[in-house]
């Protein structure tokens, strides 16, 4: 057929939406704005002064991946050094770097806090903050202070859910 002298215009493709980007951004900035942690627990018990150790487990996590953690049978992939950061900075950076730990499928990261000498009273105000940021979070599934030899009271090793897991593909 002979050509018709019309220019025929390509529609713009639209560009696709990244709503679980979008989701996971707007929970960043929720998660560092509420910060509901107080130093007395509900029993009245003053976690500052006693120094527990940091652990946690999910209920449904098998004991055997919490003695794996603690005894270091998991491979620490990626690393958070909040030393030197205000409460807030440091939850900002937290969200963050969870998130991006989600995203890259990082199963055991370790998160530097310091051991609270350089801070007021000598106390680790960040420990105990990041306990409750910790416990907040779903993708968390348990975690324990470090070994000696992964930082000791000045660290925590995390183990996170499973990104591909969650979400298949």
């Amino acid at each position: 057929l002979p050509p018709h002298n019309r220019a025929e215009h390509r529609r713009p493709r639209i560009k696709p939406i990244p709503l679980q980007r979008l989701k996971d951004e707007r929970q960043v900035l929720i998660d560092s704005l509420s910060d509901p942690w107080d130093i007395l627990d509900h029993s009245g018990r003053d976690w500052i002064e006693n120094g527990e150790e940091l652990f946690f487990t999910r209920p449904g996590v098998p004991a055997s991946a919490m003695r794996k953690l603690r005894r270091g049978g998991w491979v620490i992939q990626a690393e958070l050094d909040l030393h030197g950061l205000r409460a807030d900075e440091a939850r900002i950076a937290l969200a963050g770097f969870l998130l991006h730990c989600m995203r890259h499928d990082l199963r055991c990261i370790r998160i530097v806090h310091g051991k609270g000498l350089r801070s007021k009273n000598r106390e680790p105000i960040l420990k105990h903050k990041l306990r409750h940021w910790l416990n907040q979070r779903d993708d968390v599934l348990a975690y324990c202070q470090a070994r000696p030899s992964d930082g000791g009271s000045g660290a925590v090793i995390i183990l996170l859910k499973s990104s591909t897991r969650a979400h298949p593909t």
